[in-house]
């Protein structure tokens, strides 16, 4: 379960105020809507480290202490800046007057470009904690601590080749005409039966064959532990069918990576096997 700590709550409450802002109640400048855009997904990626941070508290060494703190003075500055441009802008009378109504649009004109103007000196400081994270290396020397992986003994038929299989002909041909058929519909086809008769073996078979004839535009392989890891897994994929997508990924959540594999498979034939 990710840690609450110092600065996480910090972050998880100004995070759902930059949700807020960019509803359709504010009438934000175009320039600004994309400077909040930039930053709910930098943030976002703050957050994961800080949750990480905060599962690893007795642990921490001094760079890590005083990133974590300035990210949290960060985050209340923002939203304190949040909090006094909703106030604002305001949702003002249903039906003004004339006059009242030209009144409060020159009003919330000047607001909306005073925020871009905060957003902006905002934004600088992110993109300075952003770097200074990658200075001193966070991800890489609290991911990993963190990090307990189960191994899956499934994992031995996913990298090995096997030669002189018995009967594996026959399914083999099969699966791949389920897969093959002219449907553009998403089709699943489960391998079943008891634990050693098998079914990844035959799975795996399946993927080299398809893979080494050209079938398919992309593929990816994973193995699914018994205790489920999502991110880790839609990482997995998105490193098999577009790797330089993949490098940019390391800090997004689970919804950015779903976008993105969406994104990346629209209109190809791939196949995915676990």
């Amino acid at each position: 379960m990710a840690g609450v700590g110092v600065g996480t709550g910090a972050m998880n409450s100004l995070l759902g105020k930059l949700t807020a802002l960019l509803s359709n109640e504010y009438n934000l400048l175009k320039r600004v809507r994309k400077e909040i855009q930039f930053l709910e997904r930098e943030l976002s990626g703050m957050r994961v480290l800080l949750e990480r941070l905060a599962d690893m508290e007795e642990k921490l060494d001094g760079l890590a202490k005083g990133w974590r703190d300035r990210v949290r003075d960060l985050s209340y500055d923002m939203e304190d800046c949040i909090d006094r441009f909703m106030d604002r802008l305001g949702s003002g009378d249903a039906k003004p007057k004339f006059m009242k109504r030209t009144a409060r649009r020159l009003k919330t004109l000047w607001a909306r470009h005073d925020i871009a103007t905060q957003i902006k000196e905002l934004k600088a400081r992110v993109m300075e904690e952003s770097e200074r994270r990658d200075r001193y290396k966070l991800d890489e020397s609290y991911y990993s601590a963190t990090r307990t992986v189960e191994i899956d003994p499934r994992m031995t038929a996913i990298h090995e080749e096997v030669k002189g299989l018995v009967a594996m002909d026959g399914p083999m041909k099969h699966v791949i005409a389920l897969l093959m058929d002219e449907s553009k519909e998403l089709k699943v086809v489960p391998i079943v039966g008891s634990g050693g008769l098998g079914k990844t073996t035959l799975a795996m078979e399946v993927y080299r064959k398809l893979g080494s004839g050209g079938d398919f535009q992309c593929q990816a392989c994973v193995s699914v532990s018994r205790t489920l890891d999502l991110v880790k897994l839609l990482k997995d994929i998105l490193s098999q069918i577009n790797k330089d997508a993949y490098k940019e990924c390391q800090s997004w959540e689970k919804e950015q990576l779903i976008r993105e594999i969406k994104h990346i498979l629209t209109g190809k034939r791939c196949g995915v096997y676990r």
